[in-house]
């Protein structure tokens, strides 16, 4: 991590029939406005007749070869930083079968739509050891990426770990998407889970998320001055855990 995006592809998936194309407009013009934001041109793209409505960007950048932050560097002693709230996955479930409020959706919104550009050059700035975005796989799957590849173990403090205000009752509510049991299936038995952690919270740390942040690695020397920093642009930004030695498990939650 720690790249530059310089240029961008559009690919979108729209059908022909059947929809206005004001509305794939409007995407577009979305698209272009965060990438304008960003510095980076939008150079084509391709389109494709489908009726399930997709968009997204191919883009290239550059990258400082001496200053590439991974997620295998990762130290023993190290403060774990996660700049985002999670619960995007539970929300979008929520919104597909009418249980999220307004206010739920306002706030997983304005989440996804903060850029992760300042924690990218803060997290160099601070000189962090190792990180990761936290998307697909969720809280749990990218964390036990980086203590895998960093040959550690990631302890993660549950009740410090920042939500999207109505997530959590949206979990307990079964509100989960697929990416709950096949991201359990993916951290398998690598994994030990305190009594007092509640499985809404749980499946909350498995949610796939869109946009997600960043999970930082970092002296703990640094940590505190770092989160004051990212809370300037990411208001949840909290310091969630440790690294610690290797252990019986990859990932300990308490």
């Amino acid at each position: 991590m720690g790249g530059r995006p310089i240029t961008a592809l559009a690919i979108t998936c729209f059908p022909k029939k059947g929809l206005d194309f004001s509305i794939l407009g409007e995407i577009m013009r979305g698209g272009l406005d965060v990438l304008t934001a960003h510095n980076v041109a939008l150079v084509g793209g391709h389109s494709v007749d489908d009726p399930q409505i997709m968009f997204g960007y191919a883009v290239t950048g550059t990258i400082n070869p001496r200053r590439i932050i991974t997620n295998r560097g990762a130290r023993p002693g190290d403060a774990l930083i996660l700049t985002k709230p999670l619960g995007t996955g539970v929300i979008s479930t929520g919104i597909k079968f009418g249980k999220a409020s307004e206010e739920i959706m306002e706030a997983s919104l304005k989440t996804m739509l903060l850029a992760g550009r300042e924690a990218a050059d803060l997290m160099q700035e601070f000189d962090a050891h190792a990180a990761t975005d936290v998307t697909g796989f969720a809280l749990l799957g990218h964390a036990w990426e980086m203590a895998r590849g960093s040959d550690v173990t990631i302890e993660i403090e549950a009740g410090r770990v920042p939500l999207i205000p109505g997530a959590l009752e949206l979990a307990a509510q079964g509100l989960l998407t697929s990416g709950d049991k096949t991201n359990r299936l993916y951290v398998g038995d690598d994994i030990e889970v305190g009594v007092e952690v509640s499985r809404p919270l749980t499946s909350l740390f498995f949610d796939p998320q869109t946009a997600g942040g960043l999970l930082i690695s970092i002296d703990p020397s640094r940590a505190d001055a770092l989160v004051a920093r990212l809370r300037e642009v990411y208001p949840d930004a909290a310091r969630i855990g440790r690294i610690g030695v290797r252990g019986a498990h990859s990932l300990l939650v308490r």
